[in-house]
């Protein structure tokens, strides 16, 4: 008995640590330290490069991912327009550019692994990577506060 206890205790802590929740979560997961469109793709940002997907918010609004449209390396992409698209078992949704810029690189693994956007969306299911052109732009975007009272709102009205 011992043992499990204390086995529950370093799962616990390790959750902890990890920012993982150990008990079944009401809202969708938001990160620090990330911008966010209200399309619901979210942008982080590492000097000129950012790194965008769509937030585990999508994700789990839009149920198993089985198909990611892609753009092409080498492509523009404009704030606010499509870019590509996410096809589920529920619907097909456009992915919007949270930043205009050139697409630097895309992750191919979602040929393959379109699921990764559902197990992974902040990491793994990453979907494309932008040379940003105008950093002012990050302006109009969300924090993770602002963002997750706009889900909750969001989801009210539903």
């Amino acid at each position: 008995m011992a043992m499990a206890s204390s086995r529950l205790l370093w799962a616990s802590r390790a959750a902890s640590y990890l920012r993982i929740s150990t008990f079944p979560r009401a809202f969708s997961t938001v990160l620090k330290d990330l911008k966010y469109a209200d399309t619901h793709e979210w942008v982080k940002v590492e000097g000129d490069s950012a790194t965008v997907g769509i937030t585990d918010h999508a994700q789990d609004h839009l149920g198993d991912v089985v198909y990611v449209e892609l753009p092409e390396v080498g492509s523009s992409v404009s704030q606010g327009k499509n870019f590509g698209a996410v096809e589920s078992v529920k619907a097909t949704s456009d992915i919007n550019s949270p930043v205009s810029g050139e697409v630097v690189a895309v992750n191919d693994e979602l040929d393959g692994k379109p699921g990764l956007v559902n197990a992974s969306p902040y990491e793994n299911g990453w979907i494309i990577k932008v040379k940003i052109s105008d950093s002012g732009e990050l302006n109009s975007l969300m924090d993770d506060e602002k963002y997750s009272k706009f889900c909750e709102e969001e989801d009210s009205k539903h």
